[in-house]
């Protein structure tokens, strides 16, 4: 799944020849992949969809090659629970702090993000489409799994684009050159969550329990999603249903004790999972239901951009003139601090769950620079919060936010603020390479948890309160409050508010956050009141995004409408 000859399939599979005769469009190249050549036997298939793979994988990436603008930076931030600590300019982070006229139809990202989608979808087509093939040599079972594959990539597509623009084109077809349209329609959403739905009882019934190879889903990821959608889709017990297969799967279980590379070690269970080399089931890990595989130095090995993201620039802290920390492994490698949970996101975790420890976030920095120690060790260093005890020493002081209930009772720096530095940051994606040459390297090349079980717990949770059975909803989320070390909750405490609570103190950075309030019809009203900085700007119309303006105007033949607002 990882050589470097199946990652560029992709990049063949979606060439659109126009400008051609009908001989040309019926000749089948022999010196070039292309899918005449490909889609003969199984490992043409495999290879095809190991193309789809990496595009899904390309989520976590730089949108515009090996830039700094994640791919799905749209669903994370400008919500209730993450902000831009320190966007760009004009990058996608800052429109999702500003919103308003930085957020229109010809915004460089909308444009990018709707492609890459359709990317996905085009290339499941063309998988899906030549599968149909009675001469390809294959089993029936290689066929179902990876056929299977296919079509749950292209309803996570279908996933993103209709929460992102609401109603979109619906193809399920292979583009060809032959098959070029300039009068798109936009098909309602009810419809094209209707064809999801199939795609994904299709995978489901097609694949098998487990990954065939680590990096692949499995028919438990298919159920997952039809759960979630539908919730959206206001079928409760089906959700229930749905989602409570996953969890009684036997080959999956939450993860309760400690294991893994750093077990003797303290720590906690919840956050064993998110450490290096702790990620897959080969490594101990049963929670994981779905892996991205990205590992460093290895033949093919992709990269994605979470900790840069996520992990804050600790080097830019200050003593003075001075900078008493700098990169390191054991502070998970150079961070640019882009994204950031806001405030709220702090707030919502009680004093012993382990989600809101140390351990799932930094809070503080030990000084690793003996050049560059403050001038008077032992004086207090100005930061955003002081308390008693916040001082530093002369090889082990603390810099930075002490505890989670201090960063509570600090303010928020604005983002590109001079302190912003101090802001805590979260362990999840925290990585460095072993070489210690190499610790400013700007990518993570470890492999991360995509989606895991206590997700599906949440939305079996999510459907029981649907269903006003509160005594069932109050019993799932306690399994995950339980191994958090958290407080117990009563049948009286779930509320959807309290639900979508416990998704960020479980899933921060992790959950697609704009879908969930979205799903649950909060985003608008969270936001404005729990994220101090998009929230006083955003409007109505930003519930959908902009249909890129690009896509409107090649639409030639047929006029298609713009999102309410734009």
């Amino acid at each position: 799944m990882k050589s470097i000859k199946k990652i560029i399939i992709l990049s063949l599979l979606l060439t659109v020849f126009t400008g051609c005769d009908k001989n040309f469009l019926t000749e089948k190249p022999l010196a070039v992949i292309a899918p005449d050549n490909l889609y003969v036997n199984k490992a043409g298939f495999e290879a095809g969809l190991y193309g789809i793979y990496n595009l899904w994988r390309a989520e976590r990436k730089g949108i515009n090659g090996p830039t700094n603008d994640m791919a799905i930076t749209a669903a994370m931030v400008g919500v209730d629970n993450a902000y831009s600590l320190r966007p760009a300019a004009n990058a996608p982070e800052q429109v999702f702090n500003e919103f308003g006229v930085q957020l229109n139809p010809s915004n460089p990202y909308i444009g990018r993000l709707w492609a890459w989608l359709y990317q996905v979808v085009n290339a499941a087509n063309t998988l899906v489409d030549r599968s149909s093939n009675p001469s390809i040599d294959w089993s029936d079972t290689d066929k179902k799994q990876i056929v299977g594959e296919a079509k749950l990539l292209r309803a996570w597509a279908y996933r993103h684009l209709t929460y992102l623009f609401g109603d979109v084109p619906l193809n399920l077809s292979e583009s060809k050159g032959s098959t070029i349209r300039t009068d798109w329609e936009r098909t309602p959403v009810a419809t094209i969550r209707l064809a999801m739905e199939k795609d994904l009882l299709d995978a489901e019934a097609g694949m098998a329990d487990l990954p065939v190879v680590e990096g692949r889903a499995s028919k438990v990821v298919a159920s997952h999603y039809l759960a979630e959608l539908y919730l959206t889709m206001g079928q409760y017990q089906k959700a229930a249903d749905k989602a409570q297969s996953v969890i009684s799967n036997g080959n999956y279980s939450l993860i309760t004790a400690r294991y893994g590379v750093n077990a003797s070690l303290p720590g906690t269970p919840f956050t064993d999972m998110f450490l290096d080399k702790n990620s897959n089931r080969s490594q101990g890990n049963t929670e994981a239901l779905w892996v991205m595989q990205n590992e460093y130095l290895s033949p093919g090995g992709d990269a994605n951009i979470m900790r840069r993201w996520w992990v804050n620039r600790y080097n830019e802290v200050k003593a003075g003139t001075k900078t008493p920390v700098t990169y390191s492994i054991d502070y998970g490698g150079r961070g640019l601090g882009r994204f950031a949970a806001t405030k709220f996101a702090f707030s919502l975790y009680g004093p012993t769950d382990y989600r809101g420890s140390g351990f799932a976030w930094r809070f503080a920095y030990m000084m690793n620079n003996p050049a560059s120690l403050p001038t008077n060790a032992n004086a207090n260093i100005t930061a955003t919060c002081t308390t008693p005890g916040y001082t530093t020493g002369p090889a082990g002081g603390r810099i930075g936010v002490d505890s989670v209930r201090l960063s509570i009772a600090c303010s928020e720096p604005a983002p590109n603020a001079t302190n912003a530095s101090f802001w805590p940051s979260i362990r999840k994606w925290d990585w460095a390479p072993s070489d210690p040459a190499d610790l400013q390297n700007s990518s993570n090349y470890n492999d991360e948890i995509y989606l895991r079980l206590a997700e599906t717990y949440l939305l079996l949770a999510e459907a029981q309160f649907r269903l006003n059975d509160l005594n069932s909803a109050a019993a799932t989320i306690n399994v995950i409050r339980k191994r958090a070390n958290a407080t117990l909750i009563t049948p009286a405490q779930v509320t959807l508010d309290f639900i979508l609570d416990e998704r960020s103190r479980e899933l921060i950075t992790e959950e697609h956050r704009r879908y969930s309030l979205l799903r649950t019809g909060r985003w608008f009203a969270r936001t404005q009141l729990n994220n101090v900085y998009a929230g006083a700007k955003i409007a109505l119309r930003d519930t959908l995004l902009p249909i890129p303006q690009s896509v409107i105007d090649a639409n030639l033949t047929k006029l298609m409408p713009q999102n309410p607002g734009y």
